[in-house]
């Protein structure tokens, strides 16, 4: 029911959904506990669905009407969204103690001014909203509530993550959390510091993980997080639903079957227990970091690719050239025309005949040849020199150029990341990743490792340890790059042994599309023949890099597999 003056427009722009009854049930279930004086807080009480659900189960305990009453708390910074939880409370003669607030200016238990006391249990869903949706005041008080709980947060971060640590500075030392959170917490990088905090605070932690999205209208996967005591935990409780009505299975939860990684994201939590214990035996026998090959590191910051980075007609226009010493060859901005193995000089001439930008500007500092300075005079025209970048170096048109890396890296990718070998020994732009490989590397490396990364094992490696985005993208920063498992030293070697002869083949249907073929020939040679995997081994690893992939992509966009 969407009450009077709202609208799924509103409530999508500040995160706020409709909570399937199922899931309310079962976590106001584990918040109350059976305890007929448990009280229950719920820091953003919108529809009072978890109030609600809290109160019925009091009731259920053994808990009278007035008592129920001095049970219940809750808190919204709307007037109308407090009154609508009050009628729908009454609707079913359950009253609570509602006030109408910003959470993050309600003072915890210990202080002085607390309008509550300590709490059994914090129950809740709260907003799924970015930090950039609110002012920086607002933003630099959520970070300070969290800080005060010695949990430090990027500006990256969700308005979520503040509010949870928040919360359970009003509970009880050994008392339940009961949220649904968005599935990001076991993905992102910024929600490292909430991941460290949950296994120091609790001493337990259940996960519930659902194949299917729960909230209508909303784009978002969630994990409901159940912990309960003090003290700190080694291994989680994780259990994996089709949708809410499964929750019944779940009862009771005691099987601590999972230990997550000490730090960094819990990705691989998404995965059945035998094939994360099989990934983690691939990785630590066969599989070295990429950084062990060489260093991936940013492309050139121009302050304006549109202007540096020129197109043919544009330099003829201007009388700008490579052989005046105006211009470089570059790989154009984007990683949408790099579809093989290789990035080539006969690739280069065909994006420039095409009309794509494969020139930088990048005189020499003291050139003021007319055709350069008239192209400058149309940059300043256009304010090209008050950007950020450009205002800050000199001269202003003289962008800093990356040296020319021995492979391309799409830190950006939808399907997968990808290498390219950069055979033309250009530069490139921040729109992807440059790798430089180290001095003792062997030559067949700077060919062997673009398609050698097409082996499932990688491809599981980079949803682990990559970053997911919305709209299905994978982003991989240089931090993460580097520890993207790839096979190692004599494994690549032994495999190109095996593939080498076929890579044109392999790289005519890469360009084609049918990446799906590669890995399937790659797996063959590598993951049986070299490191002596049996087919089920392949199998499970297949499946699972597919599975996080359709994950984050959607299974409709990851069919392709």
């Amino acid at each position: 029911m969407i009450r009077p003056g709202d609208s799924p427009a509103l409530r999508k722009d500040r995160g706020a959904f409709f909570t399937p009854p199922a899931i309310a049930d079962h976590l106001a279930e584990w918040a109350v506990a059976g305890d007929k004086n448990a009280r229950v807080l719920d820091p953003t009480c919108g529809e009072a669905v978890f109030l609600l659900a809290a109160g019925r189960k009091l009731r259920e305990a053994g808990a009278e009407g007035a008592e129920v009453s001095q049970l219940l708390y809750g808190f919204d910074l709307h007037q109308t969204s407090l009154d609508w939880s009050k009628s729908l409370l009454a609707e079913e003669n359950i009253d609570a103690q509602l006030k109408e607030a910003d959470f993050f200016d309600v003072p915890t238990p210990d202080q002085l001014g607390a309008p509550v006391p300590l709490m059994d249990a914090v129950i809740g869903n709260p907003p799924f909203v970015r930090y950039q949706k609110h002012g920086p005041e607002a933003q630099a008080k959520a970070r300070r509530a969290a800080l005060q709980q010695g949990v430090r947060l990027s500006g990256l971060t969700s308005s979520w993550a503040p509010l949870l640590i928040h919360a359970c500075a009003f509970l009880k030392p050994k008392g339940r959390l009961a949220m649904v959170l968005p599935a990001e917490l076991l993905t992102v990088g910024y929600a490292e510091p909430i991941r460290v905090w949950l296994r120091q605070r609790f001493e337990q932690v259940h996960l519930v993980l659902f194949e299917r999205l729960q909230f209508n209208d909303a784009t978002e996967k969630v994990v409901l997080v159940l912990a309960s005591g003090q003290g700190g935990c080694d291994a989680f409780s994780l259990y994996y639903l089709d949708d809410a009505e499964d929750l019944s299975r779940v009862r009771p939860m005691t099987n601590l079957s999972v230990t997550p990684a000490g730090s960094g994201k819990w990705t691989d939590l998404l995965l059945p227990n035998r094939q994360r214990q099989l990934f983690k035996q691939i990785n630590d026998e066969h599989l070295v970091p990429l950084s062990v090959y060489g260093s991936p590191e940013l492309g050139t910051v121009t302050g304006g690719n549109s202007f540096f980075a020129l197109n043919q007609d544009v330099a003829d226009r201007f009388g700008l050239s490579e052989a005046a010493g105006h211009l470089r060859k570059v790989c154009p901005p984007g990683t949408k025309h790099l579809k093989g193995l290789t990035f080539s000089l006969a690739h280069w001439k065909k994006l420039r005949e095409a009309g794509e930008p494969v020139w930088l500007l990048h005189p020499d500092p003291d050139d003021r040849s007319p055709e350069l300075m008239a192209y400058v005079r149309y940059g300043e025209e256009l304010k090209v020199n008050e950007a950020y970048k450009c205002k800050i170096r000199t001269p202003w048109w003289r962008p800093p150029v990356v040296a020319p890396p021995d492979l391309f890296f799409t830190y950006m990718s939808h399907r997968y990341p990808r290498m390219f070998t950069n055979s033309i020994g250009s530069t490139f732009l921040n729109s992807m990743h440059g790798i430089r490989l180290r001095q003792d590397v062997p030559t067949p490396t700077r060919f062997a490792l673009p398609l050698l990364a097409f082996n499932s094992a990688t491809m599981l490696g980079a949803e682990i340890f990559g970053r997911s985005y919305g709209g299905g993208i994978l982003k991989m920063e240089p931090r993460e790059a580097a520890v993207l498992p790839v096979p190692n030293p004599k494994a690549l070697e032994k495999a190109w042994g095996l593939l080498a002869d076929g890579k044109s083949r392999l790289d005519t249907q890469l360009r084609d599309g049918r990446w799906t073929n590669v890995v399937k020939r790659v797996d063959e040679a590598l993951l049986v023949q070299v490191l002596g995997l049996s087919a089920s081994a392949v199998a499970e690893i297949q499946d699972a890099a597919k599975a996080l992939r359709a994950r984050r992509m959607g299974p409709e966009d990851a069919k392709g597999d």
